[in-house]
């Protein structure tokens, strides 16, 4: 399955959610952030190594994250920032079903659902051979774009929601005002979901014991200035 959607709109809760809903619910899933592993690492992180493997290699191996996550599910965040020597590695393991650890000679069955998520353009990508053609059609055997949070119809529900998470955790009672949902439905949210839910646990940080509706002064400085 291959998740679109912009930074912050929820990709990796709707794959956990996926995996949560599937036969592999009780394996583990393991994520991979593709953009945030140094290039010179992410195939000994991916595939792992032997004791002794290569200087520098730990004196008891690495399991590597496929391994981590056999039986269970692998979610490839970031796909599209694979650099493509890897991605040729990549697509060889989910045609074989099968990977060599660093270092090893024999290689290891692998049983794994492949959950991948991207804010890039795959297609742009792969016309710009800066992604293989071949593995965007192996790793979207079904794609799923999720909508930005200014998309949503359920603006009102999940801003309420998150108000009524953050609020417990502070443990008071607090709701939220017309006047500040009124200013949170105008707003554009470049970072969606995860953005919301940093804006609102700042309001809630900022309201005190007598308080017990969050108001425009208990918003961050950015939204003053709208």
């Amino acid at each position: 399955i291959l998740l679109y959607g912009e930074t912050g709109s929820g990709k990796g809760l709707f794959a956990r959610a996926l995996h949560n809903a599937s036969r592999r619910a009780g394996r583990n899933f393991v994520t991979v952030n593709c953009a945030a592993i140094p290039h010179d690492l992410i195939e000994s992180e991916l595939f792992g190594y032997r004791p002794g493997a290569f200087t520098g290699a730990a004196t008891s191996g690495f399991k590597g994250r496929l391994m981590e996550a056999n039986a269970g599910t692998l979610f490839l965040d970031e796909i599209g920032d694979m650099p493509v020597a890897l991605q040729t590695r990549l697509l060889q393991v989910l045609s074989e079903r099968e990977f060599t650890p660093v270092g090893a000679t024999k290689p290891v069955v692998l049983d794994v659902a492949v959950i991948s998520a991207t804010l890039h353009d795959l297609p742009a990508r792969v016309r710009n051979g800066q992604f293989r053609e071949d593995l965007f059609f192996r790793l979207s055997g079904a794609t799923l774009t999720l909508p930005a949070l200014r998309q949503r119809t359920d603006r009102v529900a999940l801003i309420r929601q998150v108000v009524a998470e953050e609020a417990w955790r502070a443990g008071q009672p607090l709701t939220l005002g017309d006047e500040a949902m009124q200013l949170l439905l105008a707003y554009c949210w470049p970072g969606n979901l995860r953005e919301l839910r940093h804006a609102l646990r700042f309001a809630v940080a900022l309201a005190d014991d007598t308080d017990d509706v969050l108001a425009l002064r208990h918003l961050p400085p950015l939204f003053h200035a709208m």
